[in-house]
């Protein structure tokens, strides 16, 4: 579904500094560094705004502390409310860190939260979900949903079943936007975009071996509908994440191949 559909004038407008006409978007979240830590790519940030812009990334996803100090040259800014991290005693925990005001009041055009779906609190993310859909829709602040299927019960983090699943309560829930992992098959992703009835991005995950099989993922996800990415570490860990974002643009806005990207990426 197209993010030009949205009723509501705010969000459309807002949209439209996220996604471009075609509908599609690449996004780059860069949200790691209160989960994992100052990791590699993320050193400085300044120089990285400026490559991924020249690079035709479409929007950013920051804590509201970078959103205070970056200057974002021209991409759609999202502000991500929930946090959690690899030093607690539960990692899938995810409690509010901002609210969709703050996200206004930085200029931000969206706000973002991060469910873990089958984990011991997601009780709890699910109503910060639902609550912040209420504000966000009174505010015409788009909400993007990180939906993942991740607890004790959770098998495969990848299963159709349980993406579909994940995806749907973030639609039932009030989400602008859903980004949740790629299940594996052109064939099984497309039945879930097409009963998501809202833009659907697909996550990255870890750094992949190699960028070719990664470029293939996101070609074979944008073949089966998906509304483009919102991928961190593949494009921010390359070693020329300039030319990593202008391969994604290739496949996401322009049709390209996955040998023609993986060259663009200089792969």
């Amino acid at each position: 579904m197209s993010m030009l559909d949205c009723s509501d004038p705010g969000k459309r407008r807002r949209l439209r500094r996220i996604f471009r006409e075609d509908g599609r978007t690449v996004m780059v979240p860069m949200d790691h560094g209160v989960s994992i830590g100052p990791v590699k790519g993320l050193e400085d940030m300044s120089r990285l705004m400026q490559e991924l812009a020249k690079g035709g990334v479409d929007a950013v996803v920051v804590h509201k502390g970078w959103a205070k100090r970056l200057d974002f040259a021209g991409m759609g800014l999202i502000v991500h409310g929930s946090v959690g991290t690899d030093l607690s005693s539960d990692r899938l925990r995810k409690t509010r860190c901002a609210t969709p005001f703050e996200a206004l009041s930085l200029g931000a055009d969206g706000f973002s939260l991060h469910v873990n779906v089958g984990s011991e609190t997601d009780y709890e993310q699910l109503a910060f979900l639902a609550e912040s859909s209420r504000v966000c829709s009174m505010l015409g602040l788009p909400l993007l949903a990180m939906m993942y299927p991740r607890g004790p019960k959770i098998v495969e983090e990848h299963s159709p079943k349980e993406v579909a699943h994940v995806a749907r309560i973030g639609v039932e829930l009030g989400a602008d936007v859903v980004k949740t992992n790629y299940t594996g098959s052109p064939e099984s992703f497309k039945i879930i975009v097409g009963s998501t009835r809202v833009p659907v991005v697909i996550a990255g995950g870890p750094k992949t071996s190699s960028a070719k099989e990664f470029l293939k993922m996101v070609h074979d996800a944008v073949s089966a509908g998906a509304a483009g990415v919102s991928i961190g570490r593949n494009v921010f860990q390359h070693s020329d994440p300039r030319r990593m974002a202008e391969a994604l643009k290739a496949i996401v806005h322009e049709g390209a191949s996955v040998d023609y990207a993986a060259e663009v990426a200089g792969s």
